[in-house]
């Protein structure tokens, strides 16, 4: 009998029917004690993927046991790590394994380079599910593959920070990392976005969570100083300030591992790997919006506008003419 090939219309439907389903609780079991879980957030495009392939390949230089996982839909976090090529991610895997009758195993979506081990979550294409409800049923698979049983001195999450449906807020919703990382430039997007990650963490520590941010990493710093006022102004250290170079844009768009010894940037990328292990997670004082803009020159960010009300003439328009009043005005007796 010819073998049957999973029909494209039943794969569709099923990844449908996961999108429909309520979002299910995520396991809580504790990490050992010497496992540090920590969260990395920042704008898209702010180089979180870059600074997290370094980093990792520099942990494990230094004898550290690391797991990289990849959280967000764009499925680059494991990119620079393996010279560019793309590992199959934990979301698609899964529903092709579903599909064939097959279970999940390790090989399929975990890979390994220089010591790092590295997986990808993924998500769905474009209107064909949640991208939140993609990250909780990832995180349902590594709590069946084992997860908590595995041994490492760092599991460091890549979350895409600009994107706030609640699977991207997990670690720090349900205490499922010990500290935050952020990653930001000296613009005022990728600080707008820190800002708000810090306001989720003091959301949900006032709530009874634990998680804190232990502080910031400033990529593509051109010295204007703005990231480092934020740092200062919600209270959390700067871990590590990487230069605007033309070498590291170059090496990252060549898909070149730098965090290592054997590079000129090896002693910037180890002593973020210090800083990152030791760091202890705080409470940030995150700003308004007012706060943020202050940060900058008001020429550069339109920050001295003052707002004019609108009036009911202004929205009529062409139709605002003033029509006769049926108002009836009587002398003075």
């Amino acid at each position: 009998m010819k073998d049957e090939v999973p029909n494209l219309r039943d794969y569709d439907q099923t990844l449908r029917d996961e999108a429909a389903e309520p979002s299910l609780e995520v396991p809580q079991g504790e990490p050992t004690s010497k496992t540090q879980i920590i969260a990395i957030y920042g704008k898209g495009g702010i180089g979180k993927s870059f600074t997290l392939a370094n980093l990792s390949y520099m942990m494990a230089e230094m004898g550290k046991r690391v797991l990289l996982i990849g959280c967000d839909p764009k499925s680059d976090t494991t990119s620079l790590l393996f010279g560019g090529k793309a590992c199959p991610t934990i979301i698609e895997t899964s529903s092709k394994k579903k599909l064939a009758g097959e279970e999940v195993s390790i090989g399929d979506v975990c890979f390994k380079r220089g010591g790092v081990f590295a997986m990808e979550l993924g998500g769905p294409e474009v209107g064909r599910g949640c991208g939140g409800r993609g990250i909780i049923h990832g995180f349902e698979l590594l709590e069946k593959l084992g997860f908590h049983d595995w041994d490492f001195d760092y599991v460091l999450l890549d979350f895409l920070g600009d994107v706030v449906c609640g699977g991207f807020g997990l670690p720090i919703a349900r205490d499922m990392a010990q500290k935050v990382i952020l990653v930001a430039s000296n613009d005022l997007q990728s600080l707008y976005v820190a800002n708000n990650v810090c306001s989720a963490v003091e959301y949900f520590r006032k709530m009874g969570g634990n998680v804190g941010v232990a502080g910031l990493v400033i990529n593509k710093d051109d010295h204007s100083g703005e990231a480092q006022a934020f740092a200062k102004a919600v209270n959390i250290p700067v871990l590590a300030a990487i230069p605007q170079d033309d070498d590291l844009r170059k090496k990252s768009a060549n898909y070149q591992i730098v965090g290592t010894h054997a590079s000129q940037w090896g002693p910037m990328f180890e002593s973020l790997a210090e800083a990152v292990g030791i760091a202890p997670p705080v409470r940030p004082t995150p700003l308004d919006q007012d706060g943020l803009l202050g940060l900058f020159d008001s020429k550069d960010t339109g920050g001295d506008y003052q707002l004019v009300p609108a009036t009911a003439t202004d929205m009529r328009g062409k139709y605002g003419a003033t029509t006769a009043s049926l108002e009836v005005i009587y002398d003075d007796a």
